[in-house]
C-alpha cells in the first residue's frame, strides 16, 4: 500500500472517516478510543527506544503491532462496515501478557506498599505508558456503553496496563533503582 499524501484537508471542519468511509465527528467516542490507543503505542515506542534489545523490548514492539490491530478494530463501525479478519487480535495475546506478568512477579521482590511512578528512565516511561493504557481502557469502556465490543480487546488492554506496571518494577530492579513508596504525609 502506497501512501502518497499525508494530509487530506477533510478533517479541517472536525469530521473524520472511519474505516469504510463512515464520517463521524472527531469528538466521537470511537475516535477518542482509538486515538488514545494510538497515543499509548507512541509512548511504547518511546519506551522501546530506551530499552536494551531482548525479550522485554521484543514484547513491547509486539504490543505496538497488537495496538495497531486494536486501533483498526475500534476504527471499524461493524454496523456500517464489515470487520476485516486482520482487525482482530490473534488468539492468545492476553495469555502472553499474563504469562509475562507471572514470570516477572516471580523474579522481583514482592510488593509491600503502593509504589510511586518513577525510578529509572525506562521504568518511568513504562509507568507513563501504564497510565495512558488505563485511560485508553476507560475510553474503550465508554465506547462499549453504546457499541458491542469484543471482550478480547477489553481484556487485552486491561492486562496490558498490569504488564506495564510489573515491567516498570522489573526495569527498576534490573537497574538497581529502589522504588519509592507512598506514605501518608504528616
Amino acid at each position: 500500500m502506497a501512501i502518497t499524501r499525508v494530509y487530506t484537508k477533510t478533517g479541517d471542519d472536525g469530521v473524520t472517516s472511519l474505516i469504510g468511509g463512515v464520517k463521524v465527528k472527531k469528538t466521537n467516542a470511537r475516535i477518542e478510543a482509538y486515538g488514545t490507543v494510538d497515543e499509548l503505542s507512541a509512548h511504547l515506542g518511546m519506551l522501546a527506544s530506551w530499552m536494551k534489545d531482548g525479550e522485554d523490548k521484543d514484547l513491547i514492539i509486539r504490543t505496538q503491532r497488537n495496538l495497531f490491530t486494536v486501533c483498526s478494530y475500534l476504527a471499524t463501525d461493524k454496523t456500517q462496515t464489515p470487520l476485516a479478519p486482520s482487525y482482530t487480535l490473534p488468539a492468545g495475546e492476553t495469555d502472553i501478557l499474563e504469562e509475562q506478568i507471572d514470570l516477572i512477579n516471580a523474579s522481583i521482590p514482592q510488593q509491600t506498599a503502593f509504589i510511586l511512578p518513577g525510578g529509572s528512565h525506562e521504568a518511568a516511561l513504562a509507568h507513563v505508558a501504564r497510565t495512558v493504557c488505563r485511560r485508553a481502557e476507560r475510553r474503550i469502556f465508554f465506547l462499549a456503553e453504546s457499541t458491542e465490543l469484543d471482550n478480547e480487546v477489553t481484556h487485552y488492554i486491561n492486562r496490558l496496563s498490569d504488564y506495564l506496571f510489573v515491567l516498570a518494577r522489573k526495569l527498576n530492579f534490573i537497574d538497581g533503582v529502589r522504588e519509592k513508596t507512598w506514605t501518608k504525609q504528616k
